[in-house]
């Protein structure tokens, strides 16, 4: 879901600073379920963060953290995700 919304949205965007604004416009307004696929698009990746969280919570609480190749292999994925 992820992939589709952000290639859609990706057709329609210009990363020029001067029409990036404009662009985000254009998508939210005349492109056809352009706010949809923009909402969507930012829904997921909160919810996907959301889901990285618990994971995190999860090693917290079954004290995971003692194993440090792990964990730090772990720390390294989330700031690559970042």
């Amino acid at each position: 879901l992820q992939i589709m919304t952000g290639f859609f949205l990706a057709i329609h965007y210009t990363a020029n600073i001067d029409l990036a604004f404009s662009s985000v416009i254009h998508i939210m307004r005349d492109v056809p379920y352009g706010w949809t696929m923009q909402n969507t698009h930012a829904i997921s990746a909160s919810l996907f963060f959301i889901c990285i969280y618990i994971h995190i919570a999860r090693g917290l609480y079954y004290g995971l953290y003692l194993n440090k190749e792990v964990w730090l292999s772990g720390t390294a994925l989330l700031i690559t995700l970042m």
